[in-house]
Parts: C-alpha cells; structure tokens; sequence
C-alpha cells in the first residue's frame, strides 16, 4: 500500500498541559494532510471531559498510519507510542523508549554528560522542600533555572536568582511534577534546530522581547512580539556546531522521524544543549515550520515529508 491510499489518523488533544497547543497543532496538521489529498481523519484524545478510554478511542478507528501531534505528557512519554505498537500500527515520530528518555530531561542530561554531549550542571530532586534548597544553594550559584522534568512547552518553568525565588519556583515545578530539575542559568542566546530524517535543519535565533526574559509558553505561543532569528546570527562554523550537536543528542537518545533541539549558548561562546522535543509544536507559532519554511518546504509539505519518513520506516521494518 502507497502512503497515498493509507488512512491517516492525526492524534491531537491529550490531558497534559499542553492540551491548548496540541488542538492548534492537530487543527493544523488535519487541514494539510486534507489539503494534500490524503484520506484524513482527527482524534482529540480523551475529548473535551478527558473521561474516555484512550485505548477504546484508538479500537473503535480505522487507520493506517497516526500522526501524532500531541505534545507533553501522554503523547511525547511514549505511552500513545507504545499502545500504537501493540495494535501494529505506524507512527510519526520516535519510538517508546526513545521518547521516555527524551521527556525525562534529568535522565537526558545524565547521559550527555556521560558521552560527552555539552549541557548545563544540574541537580535533580524527587518533591524538592525546604531543606532541598540549602543544597542547591551550595552546589550551583544564582541564578539558576528551575524546571519540572517531564514537562514541554516550558511548562512550569522559573528563573531564581535568590532563596525566596528559587523556593518559590521549586512550589510551581512540583506543581507540574514531583521531579524538578534545578540547572545552572546560560546568560546568552537561546537556538534551535529542527531535525527531520536524520538531517538538521538551519538554525532559528530566539529573542523573547524584553517583557519576557525566558523563552517561556506565553513566548513561544501567545505573544507577537518574540524575533525568530533566520539566519541565525551564527557564523558558519558556529551554525554547523550547533547542527552537529544537536543532531548529537538527538540520536544518542536514539530519536527518529523528526523532532527539535534547544540550545544556548554563554557568555564565553559556548553551546550548551537543554533539551530534546520528540513532539514539537506545529501551531503557527512553531519553529518546526519556520524553519522548513526558510528553505522552502511548506507546511503541506513539511506535514507530508513528516508522514512519508514514518510510512517508509514502517515499510521497511516489514520487509526486514
């Protein structure tokens, strides 16, 4: 079977955080794969109550291949990814065990720093209290970045640069989850690059304007004011660093399909990388657009490349 006379079923919606960005990006996606003549179909996973049986939803549909354009939690753990491959059906996008260890920013950050991949000092703790901060305090200087480990979309993310912002900021990490990650700040700009098919796209400057000085949620999809950077400001050998770097972390967490890396880089022209997205955003927002579009692939188009990689591995793997 040709991927142009598969059913394809966009997966969009969840329970996480994210759900907002993930109606945005499926409502996108849909509409493209329509746009390109594909038998299309969308599931807003667990509906609007978020009481239904995800796995029901999934049995009672006819499909070939899924989408997934679910962000955060469910969709990029690999817990959907998993049920996918228990019912033998293809995927966009990375495998379970993959996407687990890509979601779980301290395991991530464990295994760069143990094959050499350049990212910032950490300290993790599991429901972080009081007496987690006299440790911090002692292990890493102000300010730092406090952050929930197994959050996107930098959900629940805070800046401390004193002991009553940094134990407010591990309150709003737990909130999100009972693991917090505490990460030394890179004072400098922020990059990224998009990967698809094991190629690394150019590299995208991020500048929050000065309202916002992360590159947080309201950053990344609400406000109009943030400058996307294209070319990057980079000198040449400086943009294929980042690429490889990124393409680095990327396929040591053993990535596939497509996906995103974020990096920094310091006041000494250093590039440290932060994380990698198994499920980006494809709202209008999104980089992972921006950047195929800088070398001309649409969004039609770059939503088709994205299933056909998925297709292809998957027939593949039968033939093997």
């Amino acid at each position: 079977m040709t991927l142009k006379a598969a059913k394809i079923l966009v997966i969009y919606g969840g329970r996480c955080a994210e759900r907002e960005v993930s109606l945005q990006s499926g409502a996108l996606v849909l509409a493209a794969l329509k746009e390109r003549g594909y038998q299309v179909d969308g599931l807003d996973l667990y509906g609007e109550d978020l009481s239904l049986n995800p796995v029901k939803q999934l049995q009672t549909l006819d499909f070939d291949l899924a989408f997934i354009a679910l962000h955060g939690g469910e969709g990029e753990d690999g817990r959907v990814q998993a049920l996918l491959e228990l019912m033998d059906k293809p995927y966009t996008g990375s495998s379970p065990l993959a996407c687990g260890f890509a979601m779980d920013k301290v395991l991530s950050k464990k295994y760069w720093l143990g094959i050499g991949v350049p990212t910032p000092a950490y300290l993790a703790f599991s429901s972080p209290g009081a007496s987690d901060v006299d440790a911090i305090e002692a292990e890493l200087p102000y300010p730092v970045i406090v952050k929930p480990s197994r959050e996107g979309s930098t959900i629940g993310i805070n800046k401390a640069e004193n002991k009553i912002q940094l134990e407010a900021a591990l309150a709003s990490a737990r909130t999100y989850d009972s693991e917090v990650l505490v990460e030394q700040y890179i004072a400098g700009p922020e990059f990224t690059v998009t990967i698809i098919d094991d190629v690394a796209y150019p590299v995208i400057g991020l500048k929050a304007s000065d309202e916002h000085e992360l590159y947080d949620y309201e950053a990344k999809y609400i406000a109009n004011d943030t400058q996307y950077l294209l070319p990057s400001g980079l000198n040449e050998d400086d943009e294929l660093y980042v690429q490889k770097i990124a393409l680095d972390a990327y396929q040591s967490l053993g990535c596939a399909g497509w996906g995103r890396v974020d990096v920094m880089q310091d006041s000494n022209g250093e590039f440290w990388v932060l994380e990698v997205n198994t499920s980006p955003g494809m709202t209008s927002h999104s980089l992972v657009p921006m950047s195929a579009a800088y070398v001309d692939i649409s969004y039609a188009a770059l939503v088709e490349k994205i299933a056909a990689v998925a297709w292809s591995e998957s027939s593949a793997n039968k033939v093997s």
